[in-house]
């Protein structure tokens, strides 16, 4: 800040003329200073006293030291923030983050160590292993390349080591950055996974999922829609609070009973898809299995567009209140489905009446079935 050359007593003083009536041209030419500088004084000390004015020069000086700390201040925060993230205990990642705020902040060395919270007689002078420590970690860099997932290299040395406690044994592995990463647990069904493809007649795919509602009580409800890839139809919609593997082939066996058992079956990884009994039941009646890739729900397109149509038409349309309420009314939605609704992409008819003229012209004596009983 730029200190004026006359003290405040003389310009209170200058003031004090102009007021009794002296030209301003005249005070301004005797003092030496231009009539912007006396006006600006004027504004700023006029109607003070010298001990007035003295008073505020203090604390605009005061107030320019608090904004310099502040601003180192926020400097520090900075620099601390972008080489500890947290901050460190250990001397050593102390010694790395002083090292950082020196080269990348141009900081001193001793403001640096301030800052951190190390003295710079620890910063300058790291400590060194010793042999027996130096011989440690040789050992465990040894089991542990012999041995890359045993995990229990503590008891491997405490033969060779004596009394060697397990929490040096893990800071040595880790400084030698030794940890081998964790092997995810894949499953693999051992189906293969095969995209999407039109099916060319009825009963050759049929595409299956699961749908997620409540009742008003909040029990979860679990929905199993199956639909027929080609004509569309909606083979069965079961409704119960949890279905497992061997529930759904229980299912599809009562559906095969009406219409027969599909060629293939198409799915997603879900466990009750990929569940033991799910694998034998289609490898029983030689159906195959194909699996969509993981996260391509698209390519499980005709089931995902037909949920939801049954989400935005039964399941947000009511609010059930038993089991068998809901079993009642998505039953009835589902004929509706299937003998009322017309679909666009088969001649804006109804499922069922398509299929029953692609059997009637591939010269199939199978009509459509009575409706499927509900399970109670």
């Amino acid at each position: 800040m730029r200190k004026s050359k006359f003290s405040e007593e003389q310009i209170i003083g200058f003031l004090k003329q102009a007021e009794a009536g002296m030209a301003v041209a005249e005070i301004c030419r005797r003092g030496g200073f231009s009539d912007a500088t006396f006006y600006k004084w004027r504004s700023k000390f006029g109607g003070m006293e010298a001990s007035d004015a003295k008073r505020l020069r203090e604390l605009e000086e005061e107030n320019a030291k608090l904004k310099k700390l502040l601003a180192e201040a926020h400097l520090d925060m900075h620099a601390l923030k972008s080489v500890l993230g947290v901050k460190p205990l250990a001397p050593r990642a102390k010694r790395e983050a002083i090292g950082r705020l020196v080269q990348e902040h141009q900081l001193s060395e001793r403001r640096a160590c301030r800052l951190v919270g190390l003295s710079r007689d620890s910063y300058r002078h790291p400590p060194e292993a010793d042999a027996a420590t130096r011989e440690l970690a040789a050992r465990i860099v040894e089991i542990a390349h012999v041995r890359r997932r045993f995990g229990r290299i503590h008891d491997l040395l405490r033969p060779e080591f004596p009394g060697v406690n397990h929490k040096r044994v893990w800071r040595l592995y880790a400084a030698a950055n030794l940890a081998v990463r964790k092997r995810k647990k894949v499953r693999r069904p051992p189906a293969e996974r095969v995209p999407l493809q039109a099916a060319r007649s009825v009963n050759e795919v049929w595409s299956m999922d699961f749908v997620s509602d409540s009742m008003a009580n909040g029990r979860r409800l679990k929905c199993l829609t199956v639909a027929d890839d080609f004509s569309h139809e909606c083979v069965d919609i079961a409704v119960d609070y949890g279905i497992s593997g061997e529930y759904v082939t229980r299912l599809l066996d009562r559906a095969a009973v009406f219409r027969g058992y599909p060629a293939a079956v198409r799915t997603d990884n879900g466990p009750e898809f990929t569940s033991r009994a799910f694998i034998a039941w289609a490898q029983r009646h030689h159906i195959r299995h194909l699996l969509i890739e993981p996260g391509r729900p698209m390519q499980n397109g005709y089931i995902e567009s037909f949920n939801g149509k049954f989400r935005d038409e039964c399941l947000n349309e009511h609010w059930f209140q038993t089991l068998a309420q809901a079993r009642q009314t998505i039953a009835a939605w589902r004929r509706d489905y299937n003998e009322v609704r017309p679909h666009s992409s088969i001649g804006r008819i109804a499922p069922a009446r398509f299929a029953e003229q692609h059997r009637r012209h591939a010269g199939g004596a199978a009509q459509h079935g009575p409706a499927i009983p509900e399970i109670t």
